[in-house]
């Protein structure tokens, strides 16, 4: 009941309600190519993949199917990797390989999703074999081959060159493939001269689709790690610090059985002194774990029992050594508006020194409580700024039909909270700015964080986006960026950089589509909630000085 009072009242916010499943998954593409797709008594059944073409109509399926057991994202990790070596043994030209990802990128991007949407999903790419898989035997047919992934680093390089060339035509209007949003690991060794690997920051500058995750100023390595959705970034080392698990350590098959986000501004507002802020706030984190343990027991019930045939397959391996389907799968907790709290509490922002010290303090206090959690439940739990994106509306209307006169960001009319630790939108145009104020803040979390810089428009230059990209991990500790240009869409001319609600180009007055980062993806603007328009609007972009560039 007082969990049930607590997301009616806005206290918090337990998000994906309406769906009856776990919050996201990262599942074992080198499983899905030994066992085929299959899974579910009385429905068709696929045997292993022999070709390029059905491993990736496979993977299709896989994700569509499989979205419908779970409420968030379905990712695959090492996706160039294991499906590369297809290349050699089908025998492709670079035309065929294209054709084959082309498919598989507009199988992807048709909405028959509940709500009419196309499946929330993940692709990472490793660019060169997976220190995974290197010495492991290829998979064609459903077993092993004489050859190691090691040996197909060549067709690696055709399948992502391939791959981007696809991404960057976009559909027959120019249009973006939204999903699945490639996510690119940038190490010590990142190969940044390769001209096979150009189209990834030609891609970046043209749509903004890469999430870039930092390797160089990282204690972490890939595989130490699988990247989800929005944002939600898993630490594999919390599961091989329990024992492996599954056929292939199932470091795979992870994920978050539930998301609850905490209203950080309402306790800032509430609160009289330190010590009543965090009282408030170890009173909400405990009633978001106890809807966290309920759901993964309730969610566990449900798998045994047959409700998630597909996933009860691919999980089985999980449930063979640790005795349940979901133990390698987080708890997830997270908060919203630290900068909105910190206004209502001492009157500073998140970009001041105070401001920034309260909020780091803040966090260190939920990740030593979810360390606490985990001692006391034996479940793995993890701190995420979550993505929020209709969550930031829903607790400031609240907060303020409750609380007039507590500060939000937005107007009167359509209030909104700026997300997790992040600055308010329309903070600083300075790039290194703003990672100067948020890089210890976005190396707090266990569970995920990214940083958006929303550029005004397309870079022209890619040599600047390399740079850029280089400079930041260089520097900078944070996990993740991406690169958000704004661009439209014309019914007659196709892409146009910028913002353009009606097209420049067109002799009478032509409306166009305008496209930006919501929260994680890219999507219309015009399909966007109210909040996030408002957010849109007030949004300061970002300048990239060469200047900067320049210096070391």
């Amino acid at each position: 009941k007082e969990i049930r009072e607590a997301n009616e009242s806005g206290d918090l916010h337990i998000h994906n309600l309406d769906t009856l499943g776990p919050y996201c998954a990262g599942w074992d593409l080198y499983d899905l190519l030994i066992k085929g797709f299959s899974g579910a008594p009385g429905k068709v059944a696929s045997a292993p993949a022999k070709h390029l073409r059905s491993a990736l109509g496979q993977a299709v399926n896989f994700i569509f199917t499989i979205q419908g057991e779970v409420a968030g994202a379905v990712a695959f990790s090492n996706f160039d990797t294991l499906l590369a070596p297809f290349i050699r043994y089908d025998n492709l030209n670079y035309q065929q390989v294209k054709q084959a990802l082309q498919e598989f990128l507009f199988n992807m991007a048709v909405p028959t999703r509940v709500g009419f949407q196309n499946p929330f999903s993940n692709i990472t790419l490793d660019l060169k074999p997976s220190p995974t898989f290197a010495k492991q035997p290829v998979i064609i047919n459903g077993k092993p081959q004489n050859e190691t992934y090691g040996e197909f680093g060549e067709e690696m390089k055709i399948f992502d060159k391939a791959l981007y060339e696809v991404y960057m035509e976009g559909d027959k209007n120019q249009r973006v493939f939204s999903f699945p949003i490639p996510t690119i690991n940038i190490t010590k060794d990142f190969p940044w001269e390769e001209p096979a690997f150009d189209g990834i920051f030609e891609a970046s500058a043209k749509y903004g689709i890469n999430y870039f995750a930092n390797y160089i100023n990282s204690e972490m390595k890939p595989e130490d790690t699988k990247s989800m959705c929005c944002r939600l970034r898993l630490d594999l080392r919390e599961l091989h610090n329990r024992g492996g698990g599954g056929l292939f350590g199932s470091g795979n098959n992870t994920g978050s059985v539930g998301v609850v986000t905490i209203d950080l501004p309402r306790i800032g507002y509430l609160s009289k002194t330190k010590k009543d802020f965090f009282g408030r706030l170890a009173r909400l984190i405990d009633l978001a774990k106890e809807s966290l343990e309920i759901k993964r027991k309730t969610i566990e019930n449900f798998i045994e029992k047959g409700l998630y045939p597909y996933s009860r397959f691919y999980l089985s391996g999980v449930k063979k050594m640790r005795g349940q389907y979901y133990a390698n799968h987080f708890s997830t907790i997270g908060l919203v508006g630290m900068n909105e709290a910190l206004l209502n509490f001492i009157g500073e922002d998140i970009g001041s020194k105070r401001g920034r010290r309260f909020a780091l303090e803040v966090l260190d206090f939920m990740r030593e409580r979810l360390v606490k959690y985990q001692k006391e439940t034996g479940n793995i739990y993890n701190l995420e700024a979550t993505p929020a994106e209709s969550t930031t509306t829903r607790l400031a209307m609240k907060d303020k039909e409750k609380y007039p006169d507590i500060i939000t960001a937005g107007t009167k009319k359509v209030p909104y909270y700026t997300n997790s630790t992040m600055l308010p939108v329309n903070y600083t145009d300075d790039i290194f700015e703003a990672l100067k104020l948020q890089d210890k803040l976005q190396c707090s979390y266990n569970g995920g964080t990214i940083l958006h810089f929303f550029l005004g428009e397309r870079v022209s230059d890619i040599q600047t986006v390399k740079n850029l990209v280089k400079k930041i991990f260089e520097n900078f500790k944070l996990p993740y960026i991406t690169l958000t240009p704004t661009f439209s869409i014309c019914p007659s001319h196709g892409y146009l950089a910028g913002e353009h609600f009606f097209c420049p180009k067109c002799t009478i007055k032509q409306p166009c589509e305008v496209y930006s980062r919501v929260v994680g993806y890219i999507r219309l603007v015009s399909q966007w909630n109210i909040g996030k328009v408002q957010e849109f609007h007030e949004r300061k972009e970002f300048k990239i000085k060469q200047t900067e560039l320049a210096k070391t």
